[in-house]
């Protein structure tokens, strides 16, 4: 299934290529036997990057937080956070390449209580400054029992659009979907001091089907 993101790039993408694989094949048959393939390669990656797997939310407990998006966690420490939560915070960072599923999900259930978009770089997504200086969105969700939870998207080198389905104080649950990123990225989430953590440096997530903390109740 194509994700709802891609469905226009896709078909313009079929289009294409069932054109100029027809003209290529009428007007420069030897060339075709070539140059064909490689079009069709080309547009079998991007209709799989667009790819939206069906994942039913897993039965976790209430404290679980579920990973926001696929990759390889690339950094876990304590950090200030500066824009909204302006505390130490547990952070985990997840890098996503263009092999991955770029879809992403809220991790916790609760109440979206702040969300900014902001315009900035495209610096690599694993370098130390995409996270404050990259395009990027800040969305908080505030759980029942007042804990907070800020998740960042950031855009990579290689990502030119983030998009993001947040509105201030709507309710969101856990596992279901608030954004997209095309082409490589990277999705940061932090969490209080007194969460635990379930994940480790250079292990493979799944969006929505991973536990990597869980929350003090």
């Amino acid at each position: 299934m194509i994700h709802k993101e891609g469905k226009k790039i896709v078909a313009y993408s079929l289009a294409f290529c069932i054109v100029v694989s027809g003209l290529l094949f009428r007007m420069a048959p030897i060339v075709s036997y070539f140059v064909i393939p490689t079009i069709w390669i080309l547009f079998s990656f991007v209709a799989y990057f667009f790819r939206n797997p069906e994942r039913s939310t897993p039965k976790v407990s209430k404290g679980a937080i579920l990973a926001p998006a696929d990759g390889k966690v690339v950094n876990i420490e304590e950090v200030y956070e500066n824009e909204y939560l302006q505390q130490e915070c547990k952070l985990i960072s997840i890098f996503m390449s263009p092999l991955n599923v770029h879809i992403n999900w809220n991790p916790v259930d609760g109440k979206l209580v702040y969300y900014k978009y902001h315009s900035g770089k495209y610096l690599v997504a694993w370098h130390p400054k995409s996270s404050t200086d990259n395009e990027r969105t800040t969305s908080v969700i505030e759980t029942e029992n007042g804990q907070k939870v800020l998740v960042r998207q950031i855009a990579g080198a290689m990502a030119r659009r983030i998009i993001n389905y947040h509105e201030v104080n709507q309710k969101v649950q856990k596992g279901t979907e608030f954004g997209f990123i095309r082409f490589g990225s990277r999705v940061d989430i932090y969490l209080p001091l007194s969460a635990k953590i379930n994940c480790h440096l250079d292990q493979k997530v799944q969006g929505k089907l991973s536990s990597i903390a869980e929350l003090s109740i």
